[in-house]
């Protein structure tokens, strides 16, 4: 029992012969236990209300329940109905009345809610240990950062409590906790899921993502939950691109930056070696152009949306939030309308070089995590690696582009570094296919199993 496997098909398999969500839940707070680890989940739902939502299912039938069973936990900075969201900022907290779209719709197809997970506070972040409570432990290395912002989501997983998770993704908090956490992480085209009901980081960047133990259950997943929700004002139908990746693109050489990590490095070489084994042509592409994008992010006045969405109680309760977190969005004020036109001028410049690569590839094959920092580092300096981590996801969501995260050869000194497919908006479901073939080709690396160091 306490080796059960949870991706979806194991679990409706295990069903499928007489087994009971009740033990599943059983074992998922069993799991919890085992990992010692309080900063995973804010907010549990309580037992006894977690069996009664399994006992309502009826007879298993997951074809009318397509997730019949399955345990999930959601980041809390998206509303469940009667849990707190707090955003990891305790004096923030409030309770909704109604869950968010994407929550409601996994409920809806039989999913069983365990709880809330932690996060980089007002997903501010990339290392997973901006938070006021107990920081969520990478299961690789309690020295390592988690990733974040979607620490817990991310954790949560790795840790087998859960089958899978939601996290958010406004600079790549959907795909560094997938990295460093040997999970799969889908970044979707941003609008294709409803972000109502979901406390804005950016609000015209954010986008709900998911992590899962594999492409398959990411897949399955996304198919649930995309739809155009007429409601959310930054929803767009999703126009899918359906044909198949021919070639891919690789950073040239000077491109590929791990600023020392020669670990990150020799697994993400191991990775193209090992894809291009697949069968699968690549060609060098120049990063220049997503790099200064990325730059714009970090460096620009989108700070300036972070401060909006929290405006009001940040300047009533200055003293609420996390110091690094106050001191990075509090930064936002130093930036006039000016300089957000700007900006906006030279992303869209940016925009239009950079669109020139995808006519000779149709995906980009990138490092997920190009280093691996250690708690102690961000304690010297909360702010460089933190910078360093989202080298190659920053800029996805400001050229409106899909993103997946898939496991890949681990690094020599036993953590995870993972690789990113990235394509244009509207592949997400052909980045799951490829990602299916290099996910295999990989080896499906398992956490849970323990470290398969290259």
């Amino acid at each position: 029992m306490t080796e059960l496997s949870f991706d979806i098909a194991s679990l409706h398999d295990f069903y499928a012969v007489g087994g009971s969500p009740e033990h599943v839940i059983a074992l998922a707070h069993e799991r919890l236990a085992a990992a010692d680890d309080s900063g995973i989940f804010l907010h549990l739902v309580p037992a006894a209300q977690a069996r009664s939502a399994a006992l309502s299912l009826g007879t298993f039938d997951p074809v009318a329940k397509p997730l019949w069973g399955i345990p999930f936990a959601v980041k809390d900075n998206i509303d469940v109905a009667g849990l707190p969201t707090t955003a990891a900022c305790p004096d923030f907290a409030y309770l909704p009345t109604e869950h968010a779209p994407v929550v409601a719709r996994l409920l809806e197809a039989g999913a069983i809610l365990i709880g809330k997970t932690n996060l980089d506070q007002f997903a501010t972040g990339l290392v997973g240990v901006r938070t006021p409570y107990p920081a969520p432990k990478n299961p690789f290395d309690p020295e390592r950062v988690p990733g974040g912002s979607s620490s817990g989501s991310a954790v949560a997983v790795a840790r087998r409590c859960v089958s899978f998770s939601l996290g958010t993704d406004t600079a790549g908090s959907g795909r560094v906790p997938a990295g460093l956490n040997n999970l799969v992480g889908l970044k979707p085209t941003l609008g294709a899921l409803s972000t109502r009901g979901v406390l804005p980081a950016c609000r015209t960047l954010d986008c709900v993502s998911i992590f899962a133990l594999n492409v398959a259950d990411a897949r399955r997943i996304f198919d649930l939950v995309a739809h155009f929700d007429t409601k959310d004002p930054y929803a767009r139908p999703l126009v899918a691109h359906e044909g198949k990746v021919r070639m891919l693109g690789v950073p040239r050489q000077q491109d590929r930056l791990f600023f020392g990590d020669g670990a990150a490095e020799k697994a993400y070489e191991k990775a193209l070696s090992e894809i291009s084994r697949a069968g699968l042509p690549m060609r060098e592409i120049d990063m220049s152009d997503f790099f200064a994008v990325a730059r714009l992010l970090y460096e620009g006045p989108w700070v300036a949306e972070r401060r909006a969405a929290i405006r009001a109680f940040m300047d009533a309760k200055p003293e609420a939030l996390f110091p690094v977190t106050r001191n990075i969005i509090a930064s936002a004020d130093r930036f006039s309308a000016t300089d957000m036109f700007e900006a906006l001028y030279k992303l869209q410049a940016l925009r239009r070089t950079s669109e020139k690569i995808w006519d000779d590839i149709d995906a980009l094959v990138v490092p997920t995590a190009p280093i691996a920092p250690k708690v102690a580092e961000l304690e010297a300096d909360p702010i460089g690696p933190n910078s360093r981590l989202g080298t190659y996801t920053n800029f996805v969501n400001l050229l409106d582009l899909c993103a997946l995260a898939v496991p890949g050869p681990f690094r020599s000194d036993g953590m995870p570094a993972g690789t990113t497919l990235i394509a244009p908006r509207g592949h997400d479901r052909a980045l799951t296919d490829l990602g299916a073939r290099i996910f295999s080709g990989t080896g499906g690396y398992d956490a849970h199993q323990g470290s398969k160091a290259a």
